[in-house]
């Protein structure tokens, strides 16, 4: 069997910097530097095709406490900060009225 060629350039493009992003709304500002983001999302069914709601709770660094209860954010992720935070605060998409 001939030998293919070896290059060091990978075949595919890394994607190191390609970070989850998620959008949700602020539902609690109560810790230090810590907030807490609901971010829903709709799923179909596998066997019904009906469309389902999900939620998920999570918990964002917020480093300059910006965010308040109500606001629409961005978050990123990020490496772990905390034993269940996982995500960084990007941007303040709308501020709650």
């Amino acid at each position: 069997m001939p030998d293919t060629p070896k290059t060091d350039a990978p075949a595919e493009s890394t994607t190191r910097n390609a970070r989850k992003e998620r959008v949700g709304i602020v539902t609690s500002t109560k810790m230090d530097k810590t907030i807490t983001v609901n971010v829903r999302r709709q799923m179909k069914h596998p066997m019904y095709g009906k469309y389902l709601e999900r939620s998920s709770k999570m918990l964002v660094h917020d480093e300059d406490e910006t965010a308040s209860e109500g606001d629409i954010v961005r978050i990123v992720e990020t490496r772990p900060l905390s034993k269940r935070k996982r995500w960084r605060l990007d941007d303040i998409i709308e501020r709650a009225a």
